[in-house]
């Protein structure tokens, strides 16, 4: 159940906490103070859309956490199947909303907002302000239904989807595998044509970088041929080669020599230059005469991966994309080649998955068909619990001629609220308070049903008062011996019948408003019901009636549990 309840920073609340108790927890107070935001609040952390605007103005961050004691082995099993690690039993679920990001937690550990969303339908039940409209539509009806009958269910409708979506996949193969024969014919031409391309150039994994090293390697290789080559034709082709310009200076340097003994030096050391330059031409030629520059094989290596990124650009930018195109082009070709077979096969594999789609809707109708009956008997007592006292009420299976991931049944919730009238569509037969308390009979019935802890109901008084009213009350407390609710009301009548009573209250100062909760003893919840009943004045004789309403209420609970 839920047990804590902390906002802060969102809307009208600084910072608000509650510890919420066993049995009907209901909330009242003025028009205005913010009841709203409280279930709000406890909607948003369980994953509903979140607005920045939600911010309260001056702050950095709204947060919002709910603590629930998992008491159930089921939602135990659950919820740790999620990745989430209970702490003797209880779950924290956080979400803390800035501008420009939210984050969720559930016991410190960062999760989806698909995750929180999982867990809540597993924890708790939200009736909004405006869920019975949703009674309105044939849907909601089936997924009524569908809830009760989980059980009896045994997963057949899990099956049933699964199997629906497969069949409407077999039904698109077949659809898009369709083509006239000339088209055929060039597709199987076109296809082969590419297949054959891409096997002749039969890439290997990762031999794109292999070949680009080595075009590297080869591509330096030439580099170095072409400089040797240039450095021995100056130092020994040339025309005047330096070989032959050190001859003229040496004999030149001889004559000198002749001339002035001094120049003796500078002959000798062009000796000696000449030597090391006929040794440099020498070692260079003998290195030149056995140096390969790999040239053909440059070229073969450059025209590989000329056609490696050809067919990269042409069928997937990698190896694995290139050969996975290939092995659908080979999947297609066969099928187009086999065509008839292919399409015999499909239209075999289409009709196996239709009769099993079949088998499984006429199960799941049959399985509708025992749990309409019993719903109905409970749901029409539910309705007489709560005043509709000559209901009629029945839940109309009719079937389809389609297939739907739900089945072949088109189910609907039909009702008559007076004598003599014939049944209806509730949605032409109800009221906008009458929704309200059928749809509190149908959550009465489910929450006997399922194993569902919290239910929370947002003001779902609207539009009824008396001895209605009354009935109301009676029934969320009945609702109330089995599972934690949790009730905004504006009625005295569903007040009084609370086990535990909060006031919601705004503050106003010159420059900030706040709204604020806090929970009720004895007296002050008399006096609160006293407001609701007196209004603008409340006299003794009101505080009077409050607090004789107060105790019929607990012993009409006692006498009830008894």
């Amino acid at each position: 159940m839920l047990v804590n309840l902390h906002v802060k920073n969102l809307a009208l609340i600084d910072e608000v906490e509650v510890d919420f108790t066993k049995e009907l927890n209901v909330l009242t107070g003025e028009t205005g103070a913010g009841k709203s935001i409280i279930i709000g609040s406890i909607t948003t952390a369980l994953g509903g859309k979140v607005s920045k605007d939600m911010i309260r103005k001056g702050a950095e961050y709204a947060l919002i956490e709910l603590v629930f004691q998992i008491s159930d082995d089921e939602e135990r099993r659950c919820i740790e199947e999620l990745g989430v690690t209970l702490e003797e039993d209880t779950l924290l679920i956080s979400r803390k909303i800035t501008p420009s990001r939210t984050v969720n937690r559930m016991n410190g550990e960062s999760v989806t907002l698909a995750a929180i969303k999982k867990i809540a339908d597993i924890l708790i039940d939200i009736h909004g302000q405006n869920e019975q409209q949703s009674l309105l539509y044939k849907a909601k009806h089936r997924e009524i239904l569908d809830r009760y009958a989980q059980e009896k269910m045994d997963g057949k409708d899990v099956l049933l989807k699964e199997a629906y979506e497969e069949y409407l996949l077999l039904l698109k193969e077949q659809k898009e595998s369709r083509v006239p024969e000339e088209e055929r014919l060039r597709e199987i031409s076109f296809m082969e044509y590419e297949l054959q391309e891409i096997e002749e150039m039969a890439i290997k994994k990762g031999e794109e970088a292999q070949l680009e090293e080595t075009y590297r390697r080869l591509s330096n290789a030439t580099a170095i041929g072409e400089g040797l080559g240039e450095i021995y034709a100056i130092s020994a082709q040339g025309s005047p080669s330096l070989t032959e310009s050190l001859s003229y200076c040496i004999r030149t340097m001889a004559k000198l020599a002749e001339l002035d003994p001094k120049m003796q030096e500078f002959y000798d050391q062009l000796s000696d230059i000449d030597s090391l330059v006929t040794d440099f031409n020498r070692d260079i030629s003998d290195y030149m005469s056995g140096y390969d520059t790999g040239a053909e094989e440059l070229a073969q290596v450059e025209k590989r991966l000329d056609g490696i990124r050809m067919i990269k650009a042409k069928y997937g930018a990698t190896t694995e994309l290139v050969e996975k195109y290939a092995q659908k082009l080979r999947t297609k070709l066969k099928n187009y080649q086999d065509y008839q077979m292919h399409q015999d096969e499909l239209e075999q594999k289409i009709s196996k998955k239709e009769q099993q789609v079949r088998a499984l809707s006429e199960e799941i109708s049959a399985v509708r068909k025992v749990c309409a009956s019993e719903l109905t008997k409970k749901i029409t007592q539910a309705l007489i619990d709560l005043n509709f006292l000559q209901v009629q009420f029945e839940i109309a299976i009719t079937p389809l001629d389609t297939f739907t991931s739900h089945g072949m049944d088109d189910i609907e919730f039909m009702i008559s609220t007076n004598p003599g009238e014939k049944l209806r569509p509730i949605g032409q037969a109800a009221s906008g308070g009458e929704l309200s308390r059928i749809m509190l009979a149908v959550k009465a019935v489910l929450a006997e049903h399922d194993n569902i802890d919290t239910l929370i109901f947002d003001e779902i008084d609207v539009g009824i008062s008396g001895r209605t009213a009354q009935m109301v009350a009676e029934k969320l407390a009945w609702i109330g011996r089995n599972h934690q609710v949790i009730c905004i009301s504006h009625l005295a009548q569903i007040a009084a019948m609370a086990d535990t009573h909060f006031l919601i209250e705004k503050e106003n100062t010159k420059n900030h408003t706040k709204t604020g909760i806090r929970r009720l003893s004895v007296e002050e919840s008399a006096e609160e019901l006293a407001r609701i009943l007196g209004g603008a004045k409340i006299t003794d004789a009101v505080r009077e009636s409050a607090r004789e309403m107060k105790e019929l209420a607990q012993k009409c609970k006692h006498a009830n549990r008894s």
